[in-house]
């Protein structure tokens, strides 16, 4: 499985009475990782081994190690069934046990980021016509920042928020958000319906803490982009390998949760994307991540950094852990902030 963080596979634990010792392999540098970043069955040339890529839907999970004295193509084809078998009953079944979690994690998880992982979606889900992914750091310790994405009835609902502050009070803001959030749009609301409700639910019950945030809706039949910007750095349009400067820049609107958006609700903005447009929107934490000599990571590298990825034939979830290890780096792995990016795309047939 892969750790949260994804840089490493941790092995599962066997069998009691298993003397096996547990497994760990590196995501960038073996070939276990090498078939969990492309999402393709991998094997040495002395052949006797091969790893298979364990995804549920788009959402990569981990890779299956298969050994045997010779591996003929009809039972590589076993092994993909076989895995896909597994991932589904590894995610069927872990909201029932933390063994999962637990092997997972490489230390110890602070309460507010227990609550955000609790509260957010899979880190990948997508359709044949939309694709999304998304990234959170520090993974152990994310205080105010958090996303949710959903299709439905044929639209990629997109969420993306950053609460004032890096504690629990924060991380119960973030939470409190996205429950709003996905009651309003399941009970039929449009985008202004779903800002209200935030700004009034946090003015009520959490009152004095801000909270920014951008909220989507992407028709996945026209392309139809429709959002709303409460005070969140503007989202960025990639197109063709480039990013389209200011085509989504739109005027500020205040943040939510002081209940300024009683009387009226905010604005909503639209655009048509063409297909193979790709949306970059991210918290300040990332373009704010300051390098020891001062530099900003900036938007340029952000988006520079991305279409590089993407370019090189990485898909959504690889460039984004690509971007985040990048990021990590610049900062020398102590963020100051929370940091958190979602990237769709619009890719219909």
């Amino acid at each position: 499985m892969a750790d949260l963080q994804q840089t490493r596979l941790i092995a599962l634990p066997g069998t009691p009475g298993d003397a096996q010792g547990e497994e760990t392999v590196d995501i960038d540098s073996s070939l276990g990782g090498l078939a969990y970043r492309t999402q393709q069955v991998q094997q040495p040339r002395y052949g006797g081994t091969a790893w298979v890529p364990m995804i549920d839907g788009i959402e990569r999970i981990g890779v299956m190690k298969v050994t045997a004295p010779q591996m003929s193509p009809s039972m590589l084809d076993s092994c993909v069934a076989l895995a896909a078998l597994v991932t589904l009953l590894l995610v069927s079944k872990s909201p029932y046990s933390d063994v999962l979690i637990t092997h997972e994690r490489t230390r110890t998880m602070t309460v507010q980021a227990e609550l955000l992982w609790a509260f957010v979606p899979p880190r990948t889900i997508g359709t044949t016509t939309v694709t999304s992914a998304a990234v959170l750091e520090p993974a152990y310790d994310i205080g105010g920042d958090a996303f949710d994405h959903n299709v439905t009835d044929g639209a990629l609902h997109l969420t993306l928020v950053d609460a004032m502050g890096h504690d629990l009070a924060s991380g119960g803001a973030s939470a409190t958000a996205l429950a709003a959030c996905r009651a309003t749009r399941r009970s039929g609301g449009t985008l202004p319906d779903i800002a209200t409700t935030i700004d009034r639910t946090l003015d009520q019950w959490i009152p004095g803490r801000l909270l920014t945030a951008i909220i989507a809706k992407l028709d996945s039949a026209t392309g139809q982009l429709a959002w709303i910007n409460c005070g969140h750095p503007s989202p960025l349009l990639l197109r063709d390998g480039h990013v389209l400067p200011h085509i989504l820049d739109r005027p500020a609107q205040l943040p939510l949760g002081l209940g300024f958006y009683r009387d009226a609700p905010p604005v909503q903005h639209h655009e048509r994307l063409q297909p193979g447009d790709r949306i970059l929107m991210y918290s300040d934490g990332v373009t704010e991540a300051r390098a020891p000599d001062g530099s900003l990571f900036g938007e340029e590298r952000l988006a520079d950094t991305i279409i590089r990825s993407m370019a090189a034939g990485d898909n959504a979830p690889e460039a984004l852990r690509r971007l985040l290890q990048n990021l990590l780096s610049h900062q020398q792995h102590q963020l100051r902030d929370d940091a958190t990016i979602l990237l769709s795309e619009w890719h219909p047939d």
